[in-house]
């Protein structure tokens, strides 16, 4: 049986303070979350809009959702009375429609640019090139109800820790790059979110500032 309050007080005393650590619920119940939050856990991410609706009100209100999986436009106006934060931004339809309904209900919602690093097609993300070019445009400047909080990656399913330091290293540039460019004057832009179960010690190395981890807090996955 997996010690769930142990796993989170084992991993608290490997990262540093300032890392947020968001424990990645999906397929887990909620007596799950329930023993992990009371472990002093409020922070969790999941992959699905139907899931965490499932799940939410189930669980103490103030839990902070963070999606992280690919949003549909369509499931937007579900999650956007109450997400904490939607790691997963990949196209900037899906930013303006936020935008929209987070208008709608009077909140703004911090948001993550994904960016695509990996060597794989069936992760999405901005490559950086599309990013800038949604940055200058002059309806992205008119967004009053997103805020961008930084940058969201995921490396590579690979054994090969040289190319997943690699991938991380060239989120960080990215930020580097973007905050430099279009961000000096925004306090919050200071997220890089990156590094799972398998691989958050590189990501750690590498500046990450939020962690995404399942396994190790929760067991293996309860593949539906």
């Amino acid at each position: 049986m997996t010690d769930i309050s142990a796993n989170i007080n084992s991993l608290k005393s490997k990262i540093p303070s300032s890392v947020k650590l968001v424990a990645v619920s999906k397929t887990k119940p909620v007596s799950d979350i329930l023993t992990a939050y009371k472990s002093g856990q409020k922070c969790f991410g999941e992959n699905k809009v139907q899931e965490i609706l499932s799940k939410k009100d189930h669980l103490p209100h103030d839990i902070e959702w963070h999606l992280i999986g690919h949003l549909q436009s369509n499931k937007v106006k579900f999650v956007v009375p109450f997400i904490a934060m939607i790691q997963s931004v990949d196209s900037y339809r899906l930013l303006s429609i936020i935008n929209s309904e987070a208008l709608r209900v009077n909140r703004i919602i911090d948001c993550l640019f994904q960016i695509h690093i990996a060597e794989e097609d069936t992760k999405f993300g901005f490559s950086m090139n599309e990013l800038c070019e949604v940055i200058e445009l002059e309806e992205f400047k008119k967004l009053k109800n997103v805020r961008i909080n930084g940058l969201m990656g995921m490396a590579t399913f690979t054994t090969d820790k040289s190319q997943i330091q690699r991938e991380f290293r060239f989120l960080a540039d990215c930020f580097k790059t973007l905050k430099n460019r279009y961000f000096a004057g925004s306090p919050h832009f200071k997220e890089i979110s990156m590094g799972m179960s398998g691989d958050y010690e590189i990501a750690l190395k590498e500046g990450s500032t939020m962690l995404r981890i399942g396994s190790l807090i929760f067991g293996e996955r309860n593949n539906k």
